[in-house]
């Protein structure tokens, strides 16, 4: 039932923000960098937040979520704050910098570190190269996720994905307060987007993910590569682009349109077939986790997947 709940509060108050954004004039204007074409409200990932910080902390009051899970997800308050800030009067890159690394040593502490990681043939297990790893990686999924926002439900979808994968695999009901939560503003942002999600959703659910990525190896340590795996289609191609970029000798901070999915966009694909296509893509990096016991073959098949998909859209839609 409180599911349910979620949903509809999720849904609702997606509803409300809308209003309020139209009426305030809270819209993100199409310019060249743009994949949509019509002024849109953004600002819906506050319901997402909102919706998920009261799903979790139901669970703590039942005591249905392990505590150092529990306060190292409740630290994305702040992150959703400081981007929800962002969203309204653009704040400087330092700003935004020094408060994700600021988040991620907190969450960090408060899972008590990364313990190990496996290689297949060594694992390392010196605290000061782990916990570097942890820092980065949490950055880098918090910045990769608001990078792959943008195109209708692309960056819902995945979530509800991560949601879904993880619940199988791992079962915990944080997993189906995120589906919940996410779902009900899903609803709104479907192509055609009637609201955009914004940076104070997208950087909590990078946050969210890096969180689970972590905590879920400290408790097998393979588990860090099934999270890699099924976080795979976001990562592979943000790291891709950016490595594209920088090799070209682009201007990495500056704003673009240039990812795989844009990409695709550019080449004549509706944002609902592009969607679909990622559901596709998100399906088999799953099916090779939950069918192969091999992590690691697993893992070196999904980057090969994603590789030739990469090498698909290029045919389709050059880089340059």
């Amino acid at each position: 039932m409180i599911y349910v709940i979620l949903f509809i509060f999720s849904y609702a108050f997606t509803y409300y923000i809308r209003k309020v954004a139209i009426k305030k004039s809270l819209v993100d204007i199409p310019n060249e960098r743009s994949s949509h074409t019509t002024p849109t409200p953004h600002g819906g990932g506050i319901a997402i937040a909102i919706t998920w910080f009261i799903g979790i902390s139901y669970l703590y009051y039942i005591n249905d979520i392990n505590n150092s899970l529990y306060f190292s997800l409740l630290v994305g308050v702040i992150i959703s704050v400081v981007s929800y800030l962002d969203d309204l009067y653009e704040l400087s890159a330092k700003v935004r910098l020094v408060t994700q690394f600021f988040v991620a040593m907190l969450g960090l502490w408060l899972l008590d570190g990364l313990q190990q990681i496996d290689l297949l043939f060594f694992s390392i297990e010196n605290q000061i190269i782990t916990n570097v790893f942890a820092l980065f990686t949490i950055v880098w999924f918090i910045n990769l996720y608001n990078f792959l926002d943008g195109i209708d439900g692309y960056a819902g979808s995945e979530a509800i994905f991560l949601g879904l994968a993880a619940f199988l695999l791992f079962g915990g009901s944080h997993f189906l307060v995120l589906i919940f939560a996410v779902l009900g503003f899903l609803i709104w942002n479907w192509h055609k987007a009637k609201i955009f999600m914004g940076d104070v959703g997208s950087t909590l659910l990078g946050y969210n993910i890096a969180v689970f990525t972590i905590y879920y190896a400290n408790i097998d340590s393979l588990n860090l590569w099934i999270w890699i795996t099924l976080f795979g289609l976001f990562w592979f191609d943000a790291t891709i682009t950016l490595l594209k970029r920088y090799i070209n000798g682009g201007k990495l901070s500056k704003a673009h349109k240039k990812h795989a999915y844009q990409r695709l966009v550019q080449s004549g694909w509706s944002h609902n077939k592009v969607v679909i296509f990622s559901i596709l893509v998100n399906f088999l990096l799953f099916c090779f986790i939950y069918y192969i016991s091999n992590v690691f073959i697993a893992f070196l098949l999904s980057i090969s997947l994603l590789y030739v998909v990469i090498k698909y859209i290029d045919k389709k839609k050059s880089f340059n």
